[in-house]
């Protein structure tokens, strides 16, 4: 009996590393239409998020050629851009600044094999800048530098004191053992 449960223990451990090797059944489910989620970048330009329908997956395994159309207030058109991949991660893509600042009705549209469009109103922004950096104070005193000055020259007054202190005393008592 204890030998055939090892048979079958051993059985076991042989075909659980087998199964790592089995290939991954969600990777095969990629493909087909997409889901396109359209948005402002905060600023003049336009961020797409790019996902499988099926499975809710980002765009990872290709480059889709997404286009983008804005229409705004006043008739003003831009268009179409072809959008690029971004840093921000899998299945985002980015249009650089292409509005200028106010209400725009943008129309993100991705051919087949893997076909998708989003419409989005975005209200496009004046680009935020970092502030300049504070000018330094009148009150450092170039960083309190000749504060170092005056504890150096102090240091060097309080040892040449010493020294000749020490110098005098032995002086005298050189002259007093003669």
């Amino acid at each position: 009996m204890p030998q055939r449960l090892l048979g079958r223990l051993l059985a076991v451990l042989a075909v659980v590393p087998l199964l790592a090797l089995w290939p991954a059944a969600p990777a095969a489910a990629h493909g087909g239409p997409l889901v396109l989620d359209v948005a402002g970048d905060g600023a003049t330009g336009v961020t797409v998020r790019a996902t499988y329908k099926k499975d809710g997956h980002p765009v990872a395994d290709q480059v889709l050629r997404l286009v983008l159309n804005a229409t705004g207030e006043g008739g003003r058109k831009v268009g179409p851009v072809q959008l690029n991949p971004a840093n921000e991660g899998q299945g985002f893509y980015t249009s650089g600044p292409v509005l200028t600042p106010g209400r725009w009705t943008v129309v993100v549209v991705a051919p087949e094999p893997n076909a998708g469009k989003a419409e989005a109103a975005i209200e496009a922004r004046v680009a935020q800048t970092a502030p300049p950096p504070a000018p330094a104070s009148d009150t450092s005193d170039g960083g309190g530098t000749w504060r170092w000055w005056v504890a150096g020259a102090a240091l060097f007054l309080g040892t040449v004191i010493a020294l000749a202190v020490v110098g005098r005393h032995r002086m005298k008592s050189l002259a007093d053992r003669a």
